[in-house]
């Protein structure tokens, strides 16, 4: 596909969804920074992070998957939200990535079973249960033989952790964010029920693809009680678990429908992470045409993520018609202004806005 300012018009087109305008197409996906101090609160790190990529020119952009309780963060260096404590930082946040033009957003999540970690870069091991307390899942079954055994969810747990999402959604707004997404996917605990490979639970949140949706979905339906009518909801789901006895697109399909009926927006579909040894493909836009099929057969909007590297393939995306939001992780990371470099090559100009304080280097490499 050439580059071309035809694409810039996709790529740069605004985008409005509930009663809120994301003014281009290209999202900074949530990506674990694991950088907090260790008590979930922002650091100065995260501003220059979140703020640097708005100041680049993208049009929403995410923090990190932000837990909703405690013993609910893979590390301890995860974001958390929740506190009524953490609020004035994460205001700091919002406020830095707004104040250069672009959406802020945030992702809240509860690790399950995928929970009490040390950092990658410091080897990924399991920390001492009595350093970090309860490994929820909805089954006593780890994701390695390695990693913690988890307890499995008690009735009370579930209703625990439904609440706590709700107050995550209420803080999450207090703090300034205006897309509020849930992560069901990865293998963290919404996806650990929604898939049979990790929920081996015989009451009523196991079994049929309804019991196994029923805590995802209540999820949902709090988070959107919770959360302003006027501003969109998100959520991210692992479409297919790329092993034999996991998730199928269709059973993608039916849950995303039943997240539109409780108020979703969107579809943040990706995939993997349920069970090693997932025989994952990784090429460019590997997600897209699964998520076409979830925007067709259940009639919401999806973004296209996982693998979009290029602003060929972000334009791909969009004009393909499977997709109405690019989410970019990696390429981002290694390039702040990759939005700007994006109008460069698409011989595009004053789509982005530049600080004034660039201005006069606009025709340089900004």
């Amino acid at each position: 596909m050439s580059t071309s300012a035809g694409g810039a018009e996709t790529l740069f087109s605004a985008f409005t969804i509930r009663g809120l305008t994301i003014p281009n197409r290209i999202v900074m996906s949530p990506m674990c920074m694991y950088t907090s101090g260790g008590d979930g609160r922002p650091t100065d790190w995260h501003v220059v992070h979140l703020g640097s990529r708005a100041a680049g020119g993208t049009g929403l952009v995410f923090t990190e998957a932000t837990a909703v309780s405690a013993d609910g963060r893979i590390t301890p260096g995860d974001l958390g939200i929740w506190s009524d404590e953490h609020v004035d930082g994460h205001r700091r946040l919002t406020a830095a990535v707004a104040a250069h033009g672009a959406v802020p957003g945030i992702q809240i999540a509860h690790a399950g079973r995928k929970g009490g970690r040390t950092r990658p870069w410091e080897g990924n091991r399991p920390l001492p249960r009595e350093a970090w307390g309860q490994v929820l899942a909805p089954s006593a079954e780890p994701f390695k033989p390695d990693w913690h055994l988890p307890t499995a969810m008690t009735t009370s747990d579930i209703e625990g952790i439904v609440s706590d999402f709700s107050v995550a959604a209420r803080r999450a707004h207090e703090a300034g964010y205006r897309v509020l997404e849930g992560h069901f996917a990865h293998g963290y605990l919404m996806h650990q029920f929604l898939s049979p490979l990790a929920n081996r639970r015989t009451d009523r949140y196991g079994g049929s693809l309804e019991n196994r949706a029923r805590l995802p979905l209540a999820v949902a339906r709090a988070m959107r009680q919770a959360w302003p009518d006027d501003l969109p909801l998100f959520i991210r789901l692992s479409m297919i678990d790329w092993l034999p006895g996991g998730i199928s697109l269709d059973e993608t399909v039916q849950v995303a429908s039943w997240m539109r009926d409780e108020g979703v927006d969107l579809i943040d579909g990706t995939s993997s992470g349920i069970l090693p040894g997932e025989a994952i493909p990784e090429e460019p836009l590997y997600h897209l045409g699964m998520a076409g099929e979830v925007r067709r057969r259940a009639r919401i909007a999806t973004s296209a993520v996982g693998r979009v590297r290029t602003t060929s393939e972000a334009c791909e995306a969009l004009r393909s018609g499977n997709a109405d939001l690019v989410f970019i992780g990696r390429a981002i990371l290694q390039d702040a202004y990759w939005a700007r470099r994006a109008e460069r090559e698409l011989g595009a100009e004053n789509l982005v806005g530049v600080p004034v304080q660039y201005r006069r280097a606009t025709q340089h490499l900004l």
